[in-house]
C-alpha cells in the first residue's frame, strides 16, 4: 500500500517539473479516471482524463513555477489523501484573469481512490477565494 502514497507523491513532483501531461495521466491515472471536484473554468463537456488534461494544463499554462508542495500524504484502504499548498506566479490568464504577476500559495486537500497502483477517481477542495484573492481579481472581505 505504501506504493500508492509514493506514486501519489511522484505524480505530485512530475506536475511540478512541468512534466508531459498525457505522459503523467498515462502513467498515474486509469482510463476510466472519474474527477468528482468541481473546477472553476472547466469546459462544461470535459469529464474524466480529459478534465484532468485540460486542468493540469492550464494550470501550469497559467502559473510559471509551479508546485504541489506535499504537506501530509495519509493513506487508508484504497485511498490517498494529500493535504498540500500550491504556489506558483500568476504569469499567463487563468479562467478568464489576466496574468497579475503575483506570487500565490493555496491550501488544498486532495482525495484519490487508487486501483492497481493508479488513481481512478479525485475528490478535492481548494481554497479558491484566496488564489482569486491573491491574484488580485477579487478584494480581501473587510
Amino acid at each position: 500500500m505504501a506504493d500508492n502514497k509514493a506514486m501519489v507523491q511522484s505524480m505530485y513532483d512530475a506536475i511540478s517539473r512541468g512534466d508531459d501531461i498525457d505522459a503523467l495521466l498515462d502513467e498515474h491515472v486509469t482510463a476510466d479516471f472519474v474527477e468528482h471536484e468541481e473546477l472553476p473554468g472547466a469546459p462544461a463537456e470535459a469529464s474524466g482524463r480529459q478534465l484532468a488534461y485540460q486542468t493540469l494544463t492550464m494550470l501550469q499554462t497559467a502559473f510559471t513555477d509551479l508546485r504541489f508542495n506535499v504537506e501530509d500524504l495519509i493513506e487508508e484502504g484504497n485511498r490517498v489523501v494529500a493535504r498540500l499548498t500550491v504556489t506558483g506566479t500568476h504569469t499567463g490568464d487563468f479562467m478568464g484573469i489576466p496574468a497579475s504577476g503575483n506570487a500565490v500559495a493555496v491550501g488544498a486537500v486532495d482525495i484519490f481512490q487508487m486501483r492497481d497502483g493508479k488513481v481512478a477517481a479525485h475528490w478535492g477542495v481548494t481554497d479558491s477565494a484566496a488564489m482569486m484573492m491573491q491574484m488580485g481579481a477579487i478584494e480581501p472581505p473587510g
